[in-house]
């Protein structure tokens, strides 16, 4: 799809704050956040669900009758802002928070949000059974406080709930970016919010500590596409929100999907080979999607993907 000039600055400039705010091992480091030089934006999906775009992940929110539905949260000191950017599309309180997964850049802001416009309630927060046990676990993690856990957790494949006029369906993705992945389908919008599967301009994370692995995002791409829609001539139908980055729909995600099997499947046979890690990443099996998805600088370089492909593999 083609999105606006200010929407592709600002998204842009928000994958380059982040990059900033991420050291090596991918951790975030909030602390280092400028709050005053991130501006929120607002990009309408279509039906009633909105993508929300600042320092951390991707936002999707979801509005009508019921309250506001909020997939990921950014970080903890960007809440007011977000809320500012919501306060414009509804008067409601939160109700209902989903996490993709883990990591701090999409659930750094739950606890505030749970409270900060909920009307009094406490909205609840979902994500897999995953994300509460290494949030839990987690050395940020307050021991005695509930705040901010996703207390309402699925294990099963799927899980539905219906809020504000149309089912919402969350589908774990096993072994992925992390081991509790979930895509959020915002059925009779036909909206998928996906989390750190899918981020269209750059190689995906493989969090190998949290359960991730290259195949998982394989199949996690195809479960992408088991679900979209696309309209006239491959463009449009079902949108994606993807963790980070532009907005995008099915043809984007068949790219990205093509790309990891075909590096996956190279990795593989220079495996078979038994060649190391580092004769690996001489034969740069990825050369041919470097100008598109690599980096040679960053939290996540071209190098560390393809090492992180090799592990996965190899384990």
């Amino acid at each position: 799809m083609t999105t606006t000039t200010p929407v592709r600055i600002a998204l842009a400039a928000a994958g380059v704050l982040l990059a900033a705010l991420l050291g090596a091992d991918g951790a975030v480091r909030a602390a280092q956040l400028n709050v005053d030089a991130v501006d929120v934006r607002i990009l309408p999906v279509q039906g009633n669900v909105y993508m929300l775009v600042g320092a951390g992940g991707n936002v999707t929110v979801q509005v009508g009758d019921d309250g506001v539905v909020v997939v990921d949260t950014e970080f903890e000191p960007l809440v007011p802002k977000l809320m500012a950017a919501i306060r414009t599309l509804s008067d409601k309180p939160i109700h209902t928070i989903i996490n993709t997964h883990v990591h701090a850049d999409h659930t750094g802001g739950n606890a505030a949000l749970q409270t900060f416009g909920s009307g009094g309630r406490q909205a609840r927060v979902i994500a897999h059974e995953h994300v509460l046990r290494r949030m839990m676990s987690s050395p940020d993690y307050v021991p005695n406080s509930q705040a901010g856990l996703p207390l309402s957790t699925y294990f099963t494949p799927t899980r539905d709930i219906h809020l504000n006029g149309e089912a919402i369906v969350l589908h774990h993705a096993p072994a992925a970016h992390t081991d509790g992945d979930t895509l959020v389908m915002f059925r009779g919008s036909d909206v998928i919010s996906v989390g750190d599967v899918f981020s269209p301009d750059a190689y995906p994370v493989i969090d190998l500590q949290n359960g991730g692995s290259v195949q998982g995002l394989i199949d996690a791409a195809n479960l992408i596409l088991s679900l979209t829609v696309p309209a006239q001539f491959q463009q449009g139908g079902t949108y994606v929100v993807p963790g980070h980055g532009r907005l995008c729909d099915e043809a984007e995600v068949v790219e990205y999907r093509d790309m990891l099997v075909i590096i996956r499947d190279r990795v593989q046979d220079l495996i078979d080979r038994g060649m190391t890690v580092d004769q690996v990443q001489a034969e740069r099996p990825s050369r041919d999607y470097d100008t598109e998805y690599g980096s040679e600088t960053g939290f996540w370089t071209t190098s560390m993907f393809v090492e992180a492909v090799y592990r996965s593999l190899a384990r």
